[in-house]
């Protein structure tokens, strides 16, 4: 669409749709600092990669050395920074921040106005709602970094909080508005400030079937 911006040897796949105003390859500060006047922003990037069939809607910006695999898709406003992997069939909602280096795997899907900061590791086929956000250091602001990880097919509600270092476990379950302050263990279903477990994910499943069968 019009007046994108692609940087650097940036690679974007077959059948993908970058949307207006979008910046592909945007260079870290650490190159727009050291550079010339006269040098070109292009020189500067080592550009980014899209992989096929992705939906890159407007306003995005993705910065170099991030790689989105093949049908990743996001909404608007979404801000990609450097060197974080996107797996495949990934959805990411408008507003959302994924920082830099962080990893999220395939077929996960992130709700609007999420944050990741960098370091956060987010499994294959996990939810995060709208609004959640991972923290990454226990005495802000410092130079340690701690990050989060949630492990695979794991559930979070809207606007949950992560405190820095945790692990979420598999197949976990975190309600919505929890502050998460220590490990989730696989298939444990948590909930409050501070978050504690209240039951199982067959619980929440089965809660979740009744529900639903309304």
């Amino acid at each position: 669409h019009r007046e994108v911006s692609i940087y650097g040897p940036t690679q974007i796949g077959e059948d993908s749709t970058i949307g207006a105003y979008t910046i592909i390859g945007h260079p870290v500060r650490r190159n727009l600092v050291k550079s010339r006047s006269e040098v070109q922003i292009d020189e500067l990037s080592a550009g980014s990669k899209v992989g096929k069939g992705c939906v890159i809607r407007s306003q995005n910006v993705v910065y170099e050395g991030a790689v989105m695999s093949d049908a990743v898709e996001t909404g608007h406003y979404v801000l990609v920074r450097e060197n974080t992997v996107i797996g495949a069939y990934t959805k990411i909602g408008t507003s959302s921040i994924i920082d830099g280096g962080v990893v999220v795997g395939a077929s996960v899907s992130i709700q609007s106005g999420v944050y990741l900061p960098p370091g956060s590791v987010v499994e294959d086929g996990v939810f995060l709602g709208p609004y959640v956000t991972v923290t990454n250091d226990l005495y802000p602001p410092s130079p340690h970094i701690s990050a989060v990880r949630i492990g695979s097919g794991s559930i979070v509600g809207a606007r949950a909080v992560f405190i820095a270092g945790v692990t979420v476990g598999k197949r976990a379950v975190v309600a919505a508005g929890s502050v998460v302050t220590k490990d989730v263990e696989e298939e444990e279903f948590v909930m409050g400030v501070p978050a504690r477990k209240i039951g199982t994910r067959d619980m929440y499943e089965e809660k979740k079937s009744r529900y639903t069968r309304r």
